[in-house]
């Protein structure tokens, strides 16, 4: 038996842009939300996310240190902010968008050890 949660639950995120990708950053309110997100924050399940946005791959490194995970969605900004016909061609909505993500919760984990 597994519960859904949002990302927001157990993290919160930093965005930004460079030329036509954006870069997310997720970071882990715990240690026990960080190696969660190790096992189920996959560059795939990133780019299925963004499927409509992202065009290009999606680059993930960890960031264990700070507890968190680092995506780069490339070519996700319809050619950047000067180029593109999108309404905001910024990467900075990118993070609260991937918070609304929703992942499974093992059984064996509880809610409460992965937040604040």
């Amino acid at each position: 038996m597994t519960t859904r949660i949002r990302l927001e639950d157990i993290a919160h995120a930093r965005s930004g842009d460079k030329g036509d990708g954006s870069n997310v950053g997720i970071i882990a309110y715990t240690d026990a939300g960080y190696h969660l997100l190790q096992k189920e924050l996959t560059a795939e399940c990133v780019k299925h996310h963004f499927s409509s946005i992202c065009k290009g791959s999606v680059e993930r490194f960890n960031v264990p240190n700070l507890r968190a995970i680092n995506f780069i969605l490339h070519d996700s900004l319809g050619g950047g902010g000067s180029e593109s016909v999108k309404t905001d061609a910024q990467g900075k909505t990118h993070g609260q968008a991937l918070l609304r993500m929703e992942l499974d919760l093992p059984s064996d984990v509880v809610l409460t050890d992965l937040q604040p």
